[in-house]
């Protein structure tokens, strides 16, 4: 029979080294999947009874409903308790406290988070963001004047202003294809990249879900068609870590950039870099290092004094994930998505939904728009009226509302949200 103490055991002995905790910590876990038994993730991915037991794991406030988790999302309790610990602990005595206890203990993390991405822990540095991991990249390749980078219209702006400095700075340049929302086919997406390369083409950037309509970009076939040509590909990962289950290997990419603070449900601040091994050496450090560091993915990291219980506390979210286990998730995600957006599509044709819903070219992020209504206007109307947070996107060739459950969301959440949606098609928002 399992017990909560085997079932705790047990997480610590699928990571490296499971964080120091209260046995009860993952409580909700052990009744959750006493719950789920040895069912599939399809088949619970509407039993309730179980969902329940995870959404207990996070303190929210329940009068709002939270339907932005895109930008990031709260951590579990458990999660945050530690963080808060550790920070007190910290205050008490930082030079001694921080520096020379729980510093160290980062090594734990970065092969929690290798061995959840696949890789040599020597390639993972633990960083503050998706952005500033991506920045290292992009700010350290050696690029001279001449040289494209290809990107798309549907880049993260952070990353488009990026490059744009590196045009001003060292004259490269940068080209962003367009291509059809939803798209055709994953060919038609590796296609549209093909088109743009010329014989200057040096790095191709995609994003692995993109920030505006949740579209899962082929990022294996962009590798491989890239690859022979001696064009280096950046993977912006901020929406897919822990959102999907895949391993590095299912990329083949050499660099890849994540922020943990959305679907790993790690503190707010918290993120990793890849780097491949044999790429260390040629990328420079964003911030200075000394060349003893060159071959080292600790050069990445060299950010001065930093918090760091925030990142040691992403183990304890690590293992939180791994309890619950990337197909169960993915799953309810999914499973939450289709809920509202194929009752919207079945209620009114004035409904469009910009994102993929097939079984794998999407998760929990889906870009709607409904014709005749302000897709902002609507936005504010379903948070004043209905306390509902939503993401209104603005694209010069699509706009929208991006809708983001999370495991936490309840199906009354959901449901609320369609109602509102409804009654905005029926009666207006006026």
């Amino acid at each position: 029979m399992t017990t909560r103490r085997n079932f705790v055991r047990g997480l610590a002995g699928a990571s490296i080294a499971l964080p120091v905790m209260r046995e009860d910590a993952f409580g909700q876990l052990f009744k959750a999947n006493a719950i789920a038994g040895d069912r599939s993730a399809a088949a619970l991915a509407e039993e309730e009874p179980y969902w329940s037991q995870i959404q207990r794991a996070f303190d929210i406030d329940r009068t709002m409903i939270n339907l932005n988790n895109g930008g990031c999302s709260p951590a579990p309790t458990h999660v945050l308790e530690q963080m808060i610990r550790d920070t007190h602990f910290v205050n008490e005595l930082p030079v001694e406290n921080m520096w020379r206890t729980l510093e160290p203990r980062m090594e734990s993390t970065r092969r929690d988070l290798a061995r959840d991405f696949g890789v040599d822990p020597e390639e993972i540095a633990v960083v503050r963001n998706a952005t500033e991991a991506n920045e290292i990249v992009i700010f350290g390749m050696n690029l001279k004047a001449g040289d494209e980078v290809i990107s798309t219209n549907q880049n993260y702006p952070r990353m488009t202003t990026s490059w744009q400095q590196r045009v001003r700075r060292d004259g490269i340049v940068f080209k962003e294809i367009s291509f059809k929302v939803p798209p055709p086919s994953d060919a038609y997406l590796v296609d549209q990249f093909r088109k743009a390369i010329t014989p200057r083409t040096k790095v191709i950037e995609v994003t692995h879900i993109t920030n505006l309509t949740g579209q899962i970009m082929p990022v294996r076939d962009i590798v491989r068609m890239a690859r022979p040509l001696g064009i280096e590909v950046l993977v912006d990962g901020a929406h897919a870590f822990n959102h999907f289950p895949f391993k590095r290997d299912d990329l083949e990419c050499d660099y890849y950039g994540v922020s943990l603070h959305k679907w790993t449900l790690a503190p707010i601040g918290s993120g990793f870099l890849y780097v491949r091994k044999a790429k260390i050496p040629e990328i420079w450090s964003l911030q200075g290092s000394d060349d003893s560091l060159k071959d080292n993915i600790r050069k990445f990291e060299q950010i001065g004094t930093h918090p760091q219980p925030i990142y040691n506390a992403v183990s304890t979210a690590l293992a939180f994930s791994r309890g619950i286990g990337a197909d169960k998730k993915i799953a309810r995600l999914r499973f939450l998505r289709d809920r509202w957006a194929n009752r919207l599509l079945a209620a009114s044709d004035r409904v469009k939904v910009l994102t993929p819903l097939g079984p794998d070219k999407s998760g929990a992020i889906c870009l709607f728009n409904v014709e005749g209504l302000d897709q902002g206007k609507l936005g504010g109307w379903l948070s004043s009226k209905y306390h509902i947070v939503t993401t209104p996107m603005a694209h010069p060739e699509f706009s929208g509302i991006r809708i983001t459950p999370n495991v936490y969301t309840t199906l009354d959440e959901i449901d609320t949200f369609s109602d509102a949606v409804l009654k905005a098609i029926k009666t207006g928002i006026a």
